[in-house]
């Protein structure tokens, strides 16, 4: 690849072959790679002539789509920014496209402002044929250290922050995935997350490069299109995996003994399954050995937007209840308290593009190291392992610290139970606020779980009562990110009463 970067390969060199599907719940469209890279070709033209160019920023706030990756490909060429918008999370308002320094704001929702054009429309400018004397792209070159992208954080702990991510961050990602993983022709990577999640778009990159196929879809269409579209490799947080799991279970005890788990876990995720790839929230490691033996191996990794990924599970070397080795170009750094600090060849950046004052430096190091507040260990070959969040530990009025993420992974392993998070009100009692898997809640099997979970903990770590939430935890609601981690400030306001009422929920025996 010209001078080993990805994406500057991206910018000059058609794909060989290839193709790149959008799996909806009314059915399949597909595009050849050589074919998406002539249509984005004739959008970035389209977009220069409209006076895009280098320097300039292209917000998109819209569903996955063949348009929005358009419209990415089209920034690429042009060494113009893109600046991906969650749906649900902004509002294609003035004050988004001025907050964010947006040129040029393309979206699939109503929208007053004149920058705000309907995406809709990027279709037939990638489509439309263009006059013989058109002026052809001029060869461009990104730097390492040059933003190809704004990306925003989550927003587990209050307002996203934006994040300019690296050309060189995205080049080290792909080759370091690539080393272990070897995408391949005849592989076919299904992605569902939001297309706004710049790893998201890493599949594509990576399709563009080494001549597999990628499946785009939707999180509401995924399982319908799953068996349709029959993928090599499946990209989900640990969520979506509980959820197939309770699917596959259910699949088992309605054949009564006829199907058995592996058949029925491929009749969920297609025959063609090479492995399954998760990471943005710790996994249970119930969930991850259901899928190794149903034949479907799944793989944990470790990262965050400000580093993007650290370690990595994968074929050959793989550690159950680790998140994997650290990959090539990072380095992990554990202070005295077990605090990860992270080292990268080239950092996704050194600073927030958009945050409070001081959130940059809480954060990233005058080198470019990035804090991350997770605690952990690596073990003697290298396996990280992440034993939860440095401010997520609870203090006692007593002085015992409680590391409060291996309690609630044990009350989750319930099928009763979606999600839980501790709190300690006035510091001397643990209490559990649980997500139900379902409405009504199971209020016994959630005694049970809690009983259990009791049993293997000291005194000062068991739960004390547990409240069980009327309305499951969901993004729409807002106690849940878009990669379907909890908001734990949020999930205290909307619970605080039944918190700090000794009288409310389900109480230890």
């Amino acid at each position: 690849m010209s001078d080993h970067s990805a994406i500057n390969h991206l910018v000059s060199t058609a794909p060989p072959g290839g193709q790149i599907s959008f799996a909806r719940l009314d059915g399949t469209e597909t595009l050849g790679l050589p074919e998406l890279y002539e249509r984005a070709g004739r959008l970035a033209r389209r977009l220069r002539a409209r006076g895009i160019g280098p320097g300039d920023r292209i917000g998109i706030l819209a569903a996955n789509c063949l348009e929005w990756v358009l419209l990415d490909l089209a920034a690429l060429r042009l060494k113009a920014e893109t600046a991906g918008f969650e749906p649900g999370k902004f509002d294609p308002d003035d004050g988004l496209i001025s907050r964010y320094d947006v040129t040029v704001l393309f979206t699939d929702r109503p929208a007053d402002d004149p920058r705000a054009v309907p995406i809709g429309e990027v279709r037939a400018l990638a489509e439309e044929p263009e006059d013989p004397g058109t002026e052809p792209l001029p060869s461009i070159h990104w730097a390492p250290r040059e933003v190809t992208t704004v990306k925003f954080t989550s927003g587990s702990t209050g307002t996203p922050k934006g994040l300019g991510a690296t050309v060189g961050s995205i080049d080290g990602s792909l080759a370091a995935v690539q080393e272990i993983f070897e995408h391949r022709p005849g592989d076919d990577l299904f992605v569902f997350l939001p297309l706004s999640l710049l790893q998201q778009r890493y599949w594509v990159y990576s399709a563009l490069l080494h001549g597999h196929d990628v499946t785009i879809s939707t999180y509401e269409a995924a399982f319908a299109a799953l068996r349709r579209t029959r993928p090599t490799v499946v990209m989900g947080v640990p969520a979506f995996f509980e959820t197939a799991k309770r699917q596959i279970e259910a699949r088992v005890r309605r054949a009564d003994g006829t199907q058995t788990l592996p058949e029925a876990a491929r009749r969920l995720f297609g025959d063609r399954i090479r492995y399954l790839w998760t990471g943005s929230a710790p996994a249970d490691t119930t969930m991850l050995r259901f899928f190794t033996e149903a034949g479907l191996p799944i793989y944990e990794g470790y990262g965050l937007n400000e580093t993007c990924i650290v370690t990595k599970n994968h074929p050959g070397a793989n550690r159950e209840g680790s998140v994997g080795q650290v990959l090539p170009g990072k380095q992990v750094l554990l202070d005295k308290d077990g605090v990860i600090t992270v080292r990268s060849d080239h950092p996704v950046n050194d600073h927030y593009a958009y945050a409070a004052p001081g959130d940059s430096e809480r954060i990233f190091g005058p080198d470019g190291t990035v804090r991350t507040g997770d605690l952990g260990h690596l073990d003697a070959d290298g396996f990280l392992f992440v034993r939860g969040r440095a401010d997520d530990v609870i203090v006692l009025d007593n002085g015992k610290k409680i590391i409060v993420r291996p309690i609630e992974e044990s009350m989750r392993t319930s099928p009763a139970i979606a999600e839980c998070v501790l709190y300690c009100p006035a510091q001397t009692e643990l209490v559990a606020v649980v997500s139900p898997s379902s409405v009504p809640a199971d209020r016994d099997a959630i005694a049970t779980q809690l009983a259990l979970t009791n049993t293997s903990l000291t005194a000062d770590q068991r739960i004390s009562r547990v409240v069980v939430a009327t309305t499951p935890f969901s993004i729409d609601n807002g106690l849940l990110t878009s990669q379907y981690k909890p908001r734990r400030q949020q999930i205290l306001a909307a619970h605080r009463a039944g918190i700090h009422d000794n009288k409310e929920g389900i109480h230890a025996v």
